[in-house]
């Protein structure tokens, strides 16, 4: 019997191992960021991991139009609301969500899901909170890696979503 439990607690140790090399592998590839707005009573926060372009054609390739993509690379993007907000004139109650988008070439559909503590691929529907579309706009030039920023606006703040050649503007109001 002991070595049964002995031959069970090394392969959750090698398992264990795997998966947090796993995890520090495709951070390397794609680095974890946080984007932060606090101003004006507003506090929201975005962690992320942001892929990189590399000569890839990314909206309508590799990120497919009319399909649910997980906003980043890795873990689910997490937005943490401190405050009751409006996202694009809908209101969201504080919390913490997963942000996941339906990107098009003019519109995106912006998804606050109320799962959260999972992998970006494991998409769940029937937990999303709200969805609300947003006009997607050009950039200037090519953003290499993606980015989510804030910049302050009047009333609150517009998240910007960028890469390749795409910025989406989300508006948040308090």
């Amino acid at each position: 019997m002991n070595k049964i439990v002995k031959i069970i607690l090394i392969s959750v140790v090698v398992l264990a191992l795997a998966f947090f090399g796993y995890m520090t592998f495709t951070k390397s590839k794609s680095p974890a960021d946080t984007a932060k707005f606090d101003q004006n009573g507003l506090s929201v926060q975005v962690d992320y991991c942001q892929p990189y372009k590399k000569d890839r054609v990314i909206f309508g390739q590799l990120v497919p139009y009319g399909k649910v993509w997980r906003t980043g690379a890795n873990e689910a993007t997490l937005i943490d609301v401190k405050q009751d907000v409006k996202v694009a004139d809908k209101p969201l109650k504080a919390g913490k969500y997963t942000l996941w988008t339906i990107p098009n070439p003019d519109t995106w559909t912006i998804i606050i899901n109320g799962q959260t503590g999972q992998w970006g691929t494991m998409y769940d529907e029937t937990k999303d909170v709200m969805r609300v579309d947003v006009p997607a706009g050009k950039t200037t030039g090519t953003v290499e890696q993606f980015k989510i920023d804030f910049a302050p606006a009047e009333g609150g703040s517009d998240m910007l979503l960028r890469w390749e050649n795409t910025e989406v503007k989300v508006p948040i109001r308090l």
